[in-house]
Order: C-alpha cells, then sequence, then structure tokens
C-alpha cells in the first residue's frame, strides 16, 4: 500500500466517524421529535433507555474490540478504512440501509423514530469521544496499551 497511515490516525478517524454518524442521526431524531411535541418527559426517559442500552450493551465493547484490534495492528502504514473489521462495514451499511428504508416508507411511527434516533445518537456519539478520548490520552506514547475494560 503507497498510502496508509498509522495506529493513532486510525483511532481519531474512528472517534470522527462515530461522532458523525451519531451527529446525522440526531439531527434526524431531532427534526422528527420537533414535529410530534407531546409528552417531551416521557420521550427523554425512552430515548435515556435506548442510549443505556446501546451504549452500554453494543457500543463499548464495540470500542474495546475494535481499539484492542487497531492496536495490535503490526503495520505502521494501514488503510486509512480499516477503523472497522469487514464485519463491523457490513453491519454499518446494513444500518444505514435499514435506517433509510424504515424513514422512506414510514414502516414505524415518527413518535418511536425520534425517541430510537435520539437515543441512538447519543450512544453513538459517546462512543466516538471514548476513541478520541483514548487518542488523546495515548497520543505522545509510541505504543498503544489497550484499554482496560471495565
Amino acid at each position: 500500500m503507497k498510502y496508509g497511515v498509522n495506529r493513532k490516525v486510525l483511532l481519531i478517524t474512528a472517534g470522527i466517524v462515530w461522532m458523525a454518524a451519531g451527529a446525522n442521526i440526531l439531527r434526524i431524531g431531532i427534526v422528527t421529535w420537533l414535529t410530534d411535541s407531546q409528552y417531551w418527559l416521557f420521550k427523554i426517559g425512552e430515548a435515556t433507555v435506548v442510549f443505556l442500552l446501546f451504549f452500554l450493551l453494543v457500543f463499548k465493547k464495540l470500542y474495546y474490540k475494535h481499539t484492542k484490534r487497531i492496536e495490535q495492528k503490526k503495520k505502521e502504514k494501514n488503510c486509512p478504512f480499516s477503523f472497522f473489521d469487514v464485519k463491523g462495514w457490513i453491519v454499518m451499511v446494513f444500518m444505514i440501509t435499514f435506517g433509510i428504508t424504515i424513514r422512506s416508507f414510514h414502516l414505524l411511527p415518527d413518535a418511536f423514530i425520534s425517541v430510537f434516533y435520539t437515543g441512538l445518537s447519543l450512544a453513538l456519539m459517546s462512543t466516538g469521544v471514548l476513541f478520541i478520548r483514548y487518542w488523546w490520552v495515548s497520543r505522545k506514547s509510541n505504543l498503544l496499551t489497550p484499554p482496560p475494560e471495565e
């Protein structure tokens, strides 16, 4: 590979991609939320549950998995897209396609979309913050060590 990036760049790239995806989903969630303004307090509670479920049970584990995989890369020049493995890219494409399809064909009510997308987006952005925080902490060291799993 003529062009490649080091492991630290992969970490910051992962953080930026996760945060950008979360920001886009948050935009959709807020726009949908504003069209259905009933029961704000209940919707905030539901969005919090969605956030906690996705962040604690899915995305935090993916953060550890991908951080560990990035740190174990032996090559100094890596593909700029290798912050995800193949399975991660397939899941991302599936989720994007599924989300667009659901919204395009109105398969779920806006009340669900607003709550689900808001909670999901906050979980995505929080995971992005974890990647960027880890990059920031390890940016001056030559060796990256995996973050301790909690």
